[in-house]
C-alpha cells in the first residue's frame, strides 16, 4: 500500500486529499479537505497558512509520495504569480519531510479520472465521489486534490506495468 497526497494548490483554498493505493492502481479514500485560506488579509500569512496547514497534515497522515497540480498560465499575470506562490508554499511544506513530488498538468488529471481533459469541476467531483465510492460529493477544491492523487496512482500502476520509468512512460504516449 502506497499513501498518496494529492494538493490542487489556491491562493484562497488549497485542495487536499489522501489515499492509500494498492500496487495494480486502486485507490481508497483516506481524507480530503481544502485549507481555506483567503480570510488571512496580508499575502504572506495565506501563504504561512498553506505551508502550515500541509506541514500539519503530512505530520498526521505521514504519506510515501505527493502528487501537486502544475500551474497553468491564467488569463490574469497576478493571479497566475499568487497560485505560483501558494504552490511554492505547498512544495515546501511537502519538501520538509523529503517526500518524493511528482507534478501533474491539469489536462492530464483531467483525463486520467474523467477520461477527457477538459472536463468542468462538476464531471470531475462526481467522477472522484465515483471512484472513491464517497457517499458526498467532496467539495471542489478538495475532489481536484483527490483527482490529483488518482492521476498520480494510475499512472504509478501504468508505470509498474509497462517496466518504464516515469520518464519513458510520457514518451510512450
Amino acid at each position: 500500500m502506497t499513501r498518496i497526497l494529492g494538493i490542487d494548490p489556491g491562493s484562497l483554498r488549497t485542495g487536499v486529499g489522501i489515499v492509500d493505493v494498492t500496487p495494480d492502481g486502486r485507490a481508497r479514500h483516506v481524507f480530503h479537505t481544502a485549507l481555506v485560506v483567503g480570510d488571512a488579509d496580508d499575502f504572506p500569512l495565506r501563504l504561512k497558512a498553506i505551508f502550515d496547514g500541509l506541514l500539519e497534515l503530512v505530520n498526521a497522515y505521514v504519506p510515501d509520495e505527493v502528487a501537486i497540480e502544475r500551474v497553468f498560465m491564467a488569463r490574469n499575470p497576478d493571479s497566475a504569480l499568487k497560485l505560483g506562490q501558494a504552490r511554492g508554499a505547498a512544495l515546501c511544506a511537502v519538501l520538509t519531510r523529503t517526500l518524493p513530488v511528482h507534478e501533474y498538468a491539469p489536462t492530464e488529471i483531467k483525463r486520467a479520472v474523467t477520461g477527457g481533459g477538459r472536463a468542468d469541476k462538476t464531471q470531475v467531483q462526481h467522477m472522484v465521489k465515483m471512484l472513491l465510492g464517497l457517499e458526498a460529493t467532496p467539495q471542489a477544491d478538495a475532489a481536484d486534490a483527490l483527482a490529483v492523487a488518482i492521476a498520480h496512482a494510475h499512472v504509478r500502476a501504468s508505470v509498474a506495468r509497462m517496466g518504464v520509468t516515469r520518464a519513458g512512460w510520457r514518451t510512450r504516449r
